[in-house]
């Protein structure tokens, strides 16, 4: 699954963790539900819910393929909570 996410361009699912793996792999996601528990993917672009009607998801498509990916918010972070909370920790216990 790894490999397929890599390697593709766009991710169809209707999968609830897959919608927010695609976000961690750059891929634009169109989410074949009615709604989903990861707004703030829609909220920003990147994920598309368009149910299980046809034309809407070969209309999602379309638009997934112009989607610019890497002007997508960070949503989750940096990926460095845990060298600040340690580096709060150890200031703190220097202060004690």
């Amino acid at each position: 699954m790894v490999w397929l996410l890599e390697h593709c361009e766009i991710v169809l699912t209707d999968s609830g963790g897959l919608q927010k793996e695609a976000y961690f792999f750059s891929k634009p996601c169109i989410t074949m539900r009615d709604q989903t528990e990861w707004v703030e993917l829609v909220n920003t672009g990147v994920n598309q819910l368009v149910g299980a009607d046809k034309l809407a998801i070969l209309n999602a498509v379309d638009a997934a393929k112009a989607t610019n990916f890497a002007q997508a918010k960070s949503l989750y972070g940096n990926g460095e909570a845990a060298k600040a909370i340690l580096a709060a920790l150890l200031e703190f216990e220097s202060a004690q």
